[in-house]
Order: structure tokens, then C-alpha cells, then sequence
């Protein structure tokens, strides 16, 4: 089984170039399908995840070619099943990003219950309530873990949807399915998240007619075809945050490229607080940490713009490195802390109640056989154990590649001791 083997390393130093956004990417792929004609994407980053994703739209009749790096190209003349792989469906949560086009071009789709990782609770209820409020119908079918959304003749009507929580899922998927009804639809109180305008844009390209994405009340006038076109995804807001995180936990400095500062404004903000250096350049986010007393700050998740909760556990590790101790409050999901238990063999002492966890600072971490619980569970123990004595054993990486592209090597170019190995 593959592992990452991370040894203490000193302070990180150089440029490193962001990826194209995964959480961007599959929905942007997913949309694809909504036309006939030829799509593409670009500054797609090469994870687990879009593998998935290649996949389960190739089973609905999607034609790909991924032969330049970066750049995959699709076209879906026809679709040829409106049936989920369960076994694809399971790997990846991702995958119901799929409902809504299915939904607007072929009037149907079956889909399992998704997975992806454990990290709490994440049902599709607003995704359906959604679909309900345009007017399709929903069959759950509890004994095959199944649920069948079909339109009716009248097909697709818009429609004022009220998200009880802003959900980046069920607000694109809406976004996707409201783009083809008839008439106008707005969603309230919808994500804010970048991706959400990205996924917009892309759409808009294809000649959707939405408005005011970004904000909490969406407008979409509905359109009866839409066309292909050429749109390069955002780059990764969380793997700028990781990359901010490692560059203070090493006490290092690094410029991170193709970058975009306003995406992660509360990262920097909470950064600062703790004394690290961060400015924005023409290229992106030079982040300084060196000679400097860094010191604890209070964080709590929420939806953008507030702090990311897929930045929660890298910063967590990060925290356990500064002067003071530290409340690490989690609002979005209610099983975000397993990554407690692996900081904690390495000399953390962090203690949780519910949602939140207290974080002494100061500790002096060593290297111990960990887990990557999650994906960004996972990269927290890759950035604790870049200040860890000894060697850090990482084990259950493929959640790790799921989300980063060539993080080991992208770490080794800022002079980090990490390597990736295949031995037990």
C-alpha cells in the first residue's frame, strides 16, 4: 500500500504554481453534458477524483480525449444511460453534480446513494428539493439506496427555490437543471462560493442566461439549448491554503503562483493574526514566516466567505506549532475532527467536546505511523510532519491524491524531505 514518508525539514523556500480547482473541475465536467457539442476544459489538475469523474460521464455517452496535459476535451452526442455506476457513484460523492444536467438534457436520471469521504453527514436533500421545486419528480427507493428524479411532460419549470443552507452542491446542481427549464428560477440564499461563479461563467459561455452568481439570490432565465464552449477552471483555493499553512508551519517563505488573494482572503486574515507575512504580487501570494514570533488566533468554519472548513485540519496542525493556545470551532460538518486523534500521536494534546477543540501551542511535534483520515485530514499530517523529529509514516494517501496534484513533488521543489513509496 502506498504511503508518504515525510521527515523534519527546514524552513520551505521558492515558488510553487496552484492547480486548477477539483472543486471546480467536476462540475465544469459535469456540465459538459448538457450539450451535443464539443467541450473543453482547461487547467485540469490530475487527481483521483476527475479520473472518477472521466469515467461516469463516458457511462452516460460522453466521448473524452485527456491526451494533452492539462486539457480534456468532451462531447456527448447522445445519452446513452440516465443510470448512475453505483460502484463510481460510491467512490466519489462528486458524482451527483450529474443529476442536474441529466436532468435538464434527458428528463431523468437514477442515481445512488453517493459516497466520498467520511467526514460527516452530507445528504441530498436540498439537491431534491430543488428538482421537486422545478417540477420533476422524486422516487427514493430506501431498500436499493436509490433515488429516481424524472420531469414531467411540461418538462422543467423555474421556479424561487429557498435553500434551508447555503450548499454549494444543491445550489450547482439547481444552477445546472434551472439553466434548461422554462421560464425564470432564483435561488435563495445559495452558496457564494467561488466555484459557484465559475460554474456560472462556464454555463453563460454555453448561453445560459444567470445572473448574480456569487451572491445569495441567483437569477436564471431559462434557455431550450445550450452549445459548447473552451473555459479554463479557477485555480485551488484550499491548495493555496495549504501551501500558505506549510510556508508558516516551516517558518519558510514562498511565493505561490497563480494564486488569487481574494479567494482566500479569510486564510490571510487569520495568517496575519498570527503574525505570518502575506502580501499579494502580480503573480500571486508571497507568504513570509521567517524570524518571526508566530502566535495563537481563534478560528471557526462557515460557509464562504468565511474560513473554509477544508482548511480546518492544516490549520489546526499549524496551530499546534505557535505560542498560545487556540479554539478550533467546526460549524459545517459534524465529524471533521478525526484528524485529532492522528495529530495527537505526534505529540499534540488537543482536546475536542463536539464541535470544537482546544489547541495547546507550542508543542513539539514527532514523527509516529499516521492515517490520512480524510482528504485534508490527510494533508494536515503532510504539513505536521514537515516539523516533526523523525519520520512521519502517512498511510490511506489515495485521499490525499484525490484532492492535491503532485503534492509530494511540488513540496520536494520547495526543499521539503518527502517522499512517496510503494514498501510497508
Amino acid at each position: 500500500m502506498a504511503k508518504i514518508l515525510v521527515n523534519k525539514s527546514g524552513p520551505l523556500h521558492g515558488e510553487v504554481k496552484i492547480s486548477g480547482a477539483k472543486n471546480s473541475v467536476l462540475p465544469l465536467l459535469a456540465a459538459t453534458i448538457m450539450t451535443e457539442d464539443s467541450c473543453v476544459i482547461e487547467d485540469v489538475p490530475n487527481l483521483a477524483d476527475v479520473s472518477v469523474m472521466k469515467q461516469i460521464l463516458k457511462k452516460y455517452g460522453a466521448e473524452i480525449d485527456d491526451s494533452e496535459k492539462g486539457v480534456i476535451k468532451t462531447q456527448t452526442k447522445e445519452i446513452v444511460s440516465c443510470e448512475g455506476d453505483k460502484d463510481l457513484v460510491q467512490e466519489m460523492r462528486a458524482s451527483i453534480f450529474t443529476m442536474g444536467p441529466l436532468l435538464a438534457r434527458h428528463g431523468k436520471v437514477i442515481m445512488p446513494m453517493p459516497g466520498g469521504c467520511t467526514i460527516g453527514k452530507r445528504p441530498i436533500d436540498l439537491h431534491l428539493k430543488g428538482f421537486r421545486a422545478l417540477g420533476a419528480k422524486v422516487t427514493e427507493d430506501i431498500e436499493n439506496e436509490t433515488v429516481t428524479v424524472e420531469v414531467g411532460p411540461s418538462g422543467l419549470i423555474g421556479d424561487v427555490i429557498y435553500l434551508d443552507f447555503p450548499s454549494v452542491g444543491a445550489t450547482e446542481n439547481i444552477l445546472m437543471a434551472a439553466s434548461m427549464a422554462k421560464g425564470t428560477t432564483i435561488i435563495e440564499n445559495a452558496a457564494k462560493e467561488p466555484e459557484i461563479i465559475d460554474l456560472a461563467n462556464q454555463l453563460n459561455k454555453m448561453g445560459a442566461k444567470i445572473k448574480s452568481a456569487g451572491t445569495d439570490m441567483i437569477r436564471i432565465e431559462g434557455v431550450e439549448k445550450l452549445s459548447g464552449c473552451v473555459h479554463e477552471a479557477i485555480p485551488d483555493r484550499i491548495e493555496t491554503g495549504t501551501f500558505l499553512l506549510a510556508a508558516a508551519i516551516t517558518r519558510g517563505d514562498i511565493l505561490i503562483k497563480n494564486a488569487i488573494p481574494g479567494h482566500v482572503r479569510p486564510i490571510i486574515a487569520k495568517l496575519r493574526e498570527c503574525n505570518v507575512g502575506i502580501e499579494a504580487t502580480p503573480e500571486g501570494i508571497y507568504v513570509d514566516a521567517r524570524d518571526r514570533e508566530l502566535i495563537a488566533t481563534d478560528i471557526k468554519t462557515l460557509p464562504y466567505p468565511g474560513l473554509p472548513t477544508d482548511i480546518q485540519s492544516p490549520f489546526m496542525a499549524f496551530l499546534t506549532t505557535v505560542k498560545g493556545s487556540s479554539v478550533v470551532r467546526e460549524t459545517v460538518f459534524e465529524n471533521r475532527f478525526m484528524h485529532v486523534v492522528e495529530l495527537n500521536r505526534m505529540g499534540a494534546d488537543i482536546q475536542t467536546e463536539n464541535r470544537e477543540a482546544r489547541v495547546p501551542g507550542g508543542k513539539k511535534l514527532h514523527g509516529a505511523k499516521v492515517r490520512a483520515t480524510d482528504l485534508r485530514a490527510g494533508a494536515a499530517m503532510v504539513i505536521a510532519g514537515l516539523v516533526a523529529d523523525g519520520t512521519t509514516e502517512i498511510s490511506e494517501i489515495y485521499h490525499i491524491e484525490r484532492g492535491y496534484e503532485d503534492l509530494v513533488n511540488k513540496l520536494k521543489s520547495l526543499g521539503a524531505d518527502i517522499m512517496k513509496t510503494d514498501r510497508d
